[in-house]
């Protein structure tokens, strides 16, 4: 016997959503009805045991086949062993089908299925079996987009949240209201510094800070987050109301704790409350500090107008490293940036549509990171971020071209150190200058002569198709009237393109 449905991670479909769809003409016959009952899957049987080819959740199909004729008249205890085998597998519903072997539902099973307290419905012979299936994954199609919806509403509301002047109150009021239920802010000395919400199990809480109904099982569940070396997250349910508890460790290391206590427990729920848990580490982190005030003052001034070698000093560094960084997967999330930045040990993150951008200082060693492929630039004063921006893209191309976890800019001038700058970018323009109204084939010579050629991994770099780049390196060479295939023309052109 199962200890539980093997449900997917989609969001169930109400019964009731199911029974409402008038192009079926369900009706139910027995077991418990209203918002309660959900199924997550379909299935068809006609096996006088389904029980081992059940999951759990699913609402049973089946037109009787295998129903002997003495026990549809209503004899023996056929069906009572039949609804119990649906029962003990996880079952959550079962469908009988009228017509073409029975033309009622027998009211045996009728009487079974109100004793096991299973809903019954009948399908009419009108509606067939797969359109009854079909009408299952357009709801949970739709519950899922409109799950995704509540989230993405979710972390933008929690995001304007932690920028009004009273940051935390108004991150935990939100994510408070978004579950539901209660949200609290347990300081390192495990008392509820802030809380949110209505407090669900109102009759086994206590008061928070500000006279909000606080679940007195969520500290005790804080505290098992809290030591160094647990679990960054835990979840409970308290037996005696029935709430759903959860314990985030905010990422300060100084033992901060976020509790969210809820009447109910929704797929995307955990995604929203480690959006908050991350907002919360950084108001109750290192922006509370002298490091915070200092930064933000930096960023203040950057805006109204000071130059980066003059505010450079507030950051605590001298010199920086810029790092672009792609998720293998997918597109980068605020909370996968976040953690991403704490990796390297920096709060200065940048959240792109498709790249991640983080400002380093010198001295914090940037290595591969799981799930990541990384561009960094060499330590650079200040005033030269913008070009190792430049450079960190390039390397997180040639990163990605040739498959690696990580690429790092060179930071060596070699000989063209002997070169004074404005000769050598003088140079640069005169030898580019029949490319100057293309970018784009000055960008594919560039990533072209760095992988040393290849004509793959440039199309990868750039995401364009290898006749492409055979086509753009061909017309390159030809407005530039030059030899490609001459080592001291590429030798030329690499060092021009480097200075441009």
């Amino acid at each position: 016997m199962p200890e539980g449905p093997a449900v997917p991670p989609t969001p169930p479909v109400p019964l009731s959503a199911l029974l409402a769809r008038a192009d079926l003409g369900l009706r139910q016959l027995a077991g418990p009805a209203g918002p309660g009952p959900v199924i997550h899957w379909a299935h068809a049987s006609e096996m006088a045991d389904p029980y081992p080819y059940l999951l759990g959740g699913e609402l049973l199909l089946t037109a009787g086949v295998h129903v002997p004729e003495a026990e549809a008249a209503g004899s023996g205890s056929y069906f009572d062993d039949y609804v119990a085998r649906i029962v003990a597998a996880g079952g959550a519903a079962l469908g009988f089908g009228v017509a073409p072997v029975h033309d009622t539902v027998p009211g045996s099973l009728v009487a079974a299925c109100e004793r096991h307290r299973l809903p019954l419905l009948e399908v009419p012979p009108r509606t067939t079996f797969s359109a009854v299936a079909r009408a299952v994954w357009q709801l949970m199609a739709q519950a899922q987009h409109a799950e995704l919806r509540r989230v993405a509403e979710a972390q933008q509301s929690l995001a304007a949240a932690a920028s009004r002047p009273d940051p935390v109150p108004a991150v935990l009021r939100q994510l408070a209201r978004r579950l539901g239920g209660t949200a609290v802010l347990y300081g390192p000395d495990r008392t509820a510094i802030a809380s949110a919400g209505g407090g669900p199990g109102a009759e086994k809480t206590k008061t928070g800070p500000a006279g909000t109904a606080e679940p007195a099982r969520l500290g005790e569940l804080a505290d098992v987050v809290r030591p160094a070396g647990a679990p960054a997250s835990a979840t409970d349910t308290d037996a005696v109301a029935g709430t759903h508890l959860a314990a985030y460790a905010l990422g300060t290391g100084q033992g901060f704790v976020l509790g969210v206590a809820a009447p109910r427990r929704e797929p995307g729920d955990h995604t929203i409350a480690s959006v908050a848990a991350v907002l919360l580490s950084l108001l109750t982190g290192e922006h509370q500090s002298r490091t915070g005030v200092d930064r933000s003052s930096a960023l203040v001034r950057l805006l109204l107008g000071a130059a980066p070698e003059d505010v450079a000093g507030l950051l605590g560094a001298g010199r920086w490293s810029v790092v672009h960084a792609r998720p293998d997967t997918g597109r980068p999330d605020p909370v996968a940036a976040s953690a991403l930045g704490a990796a390297l040990g920096s709060a200065l993150v940048d959240l792109g549509d498709a790249v991640v951008r983080v400002l380093v200082p010198e001295g914090r060693e940037v290595g591969p990171q799981s799930g990541w492929t990384l561009g960094v630039s060499a330590a650079v004063p200040p005033r030269e971020w913008p070009d190792a921006d430049v450079r960190a893209a390039h390397a997180l191309a040639r990163a990605r071209a040739t498959r690696t976890a990580l690429a790092r800019a060179g930071d060596r001038s070699g000989l063209a150190g002997l070169v004074g700058s404005d000769e050598a970018e003088a140079h640069a323009r005169t030898l580019l200058a029949p490319l100057a109204d293309s970018p784009a084939l000055t960008e594919t010579l560039r990533m072209w002569l760095s992988l040393h050629g290849s004509w793959d991994r440039t199309a990868v770099a750039l995401a364009v198709h290898r006749n492409t780049v055979r086509q753009r390196v061909a017309r390159c060479a030809a407005l530039l009237g030059t030899d490609l295939d001459d080592p001291d023309v590429r030798m030329e052109l690499w060092f021009a393109l480097r200075r441009r």
